[in-house]
């Protein structure tokens, strides 16, 4: 897969997963992991440019006595989310277009 069209998907699935709920590092690498690989070198980068961006808020809990950053999606977020979900479909016309004229191969 192209690195930017990953990196992309990447960033979407890292917002999706915090949208279902407030989330740490691990447990999103997990959550992604179903769907695409992802390592804490991948993800603690895409963390950091969301929340440049404004589309996550980092806040800290005490955990077995250490403190875990929790990331939560902000309307920003999920506005990137909604235009990633319209701009898809013209993706997905592309591809479609793509495969008439290529068949099965």
């Amino acid at each position: 897969m192209d690195v930017q069209l990953k990196r992309g998907l990447l960033e979407i699935c890292v917002l999706t997963a915090i949208k279902r709920e407030d989330s740490y590092g691990y447990k999103i690498i997990k959550d992604i992991s179903e769907v695409m690989p992802i390592s804490e070198s991948t993800l603690y980068p895409i963390l950091k440019r969301l929340e440049s961006a404004g589309c996550i808020s980092v806040y800290s809990i005490e955990h077995n006595s250490r403190i875990r950053k929790y990331y939560r999606i902000t309307t920003a977020g999920e506005e990137k989310i909604h235009d990633f979900l319209n701009e898809w479909q013209d993706v997905m016309d592309v591809y479609k277009f793509i495969k008439e004229v290529n068949g099965n191969e």
